[in-house]
């Protein structure tokens, strides 16, 4: 197995890149918030998985090891293959992973590209008790109803779930509590 490589970019893609390892250029599919932020000639580290099947080898990246772990353990949730795993870490961070899980919302699964409501509760249900007793802290900042509309708004924009979260969790303190107001402050904080 490829546990890690580390090269230089050769070539990015929309969904990988090829990494050159003392001339031999491996494509690594990674997640997207940290594709978007690759450009070639640059010198990564990434952890991999490598996928070995009948008709093809396939190596899946990450940026921490934390990332690689929880690749593999959605794996082991009936009906998620490495791309849908691969899809769920480019939606939802490590933290927000975990939050949705504590805080038994499979909503945040749901909005996923290709996983369906069923497919939201079993992985609550495969990765209860995985990440210790639920905190106070455990909740989503994204808790109120207005914040939930801002963030199916932004959602509705085209922007990840990853993307909608930073901009709420970003909203000055002073910004009114409406949904135009914050869709507002929060839209703004793409166009820095």
């Amino acid at each position: 197995m490829i546990a890690i490589l580390n090269g230089r970019v050769i070539m990015v893609g929309e969904e990988s890149i090829v990494l050159d390892v003392q001339g031999v250029g491996f494509e690594v599919f990674l997640v997207k918030d940290w594709l978007s932020e690759i450009e070639p000639s640059q010198t990564h580290s990434v952890y991999t998985y490598m996928q070995v099947r009948e008709d093809s080898i396939s190596l899946y990246g990450f940026k921490t090891i934390d990332e690689k772990v929880l690749f593999t353990q959605l794996l082991g949730v009936s009906g998620i293959g490495p791309k849908l795993a691969l899809s769920v870490l480019s939606s939802l961070s490590v933290e927000n992973f975990k939050r949705a899980v504590l805080s038994e919302q499979p909503d945040y699964f749901a909005r996923v590209p290709g996983i369906g409501k069923k497919t939201a509760q079993k992985i609550i249900i495969h990765f209860q008790g995985k990440f210790g007793p639920s905190s106070p802290d455990s909740e989503f900042i994204i808790s109120s109803g207005v914040n939930e509309q801002v963030l199916e708004a932004l959602v509705g924009l085209g922007y990840s779930i990853v993307e909608a979260q930073t901009a709420i969790q970003s909203l000055p303190k002073s910004t009114p509590d409406t949904v135009e107001d914050k869709l507002r402050v929060a839209l703004s904080y793409f166009d820095r």
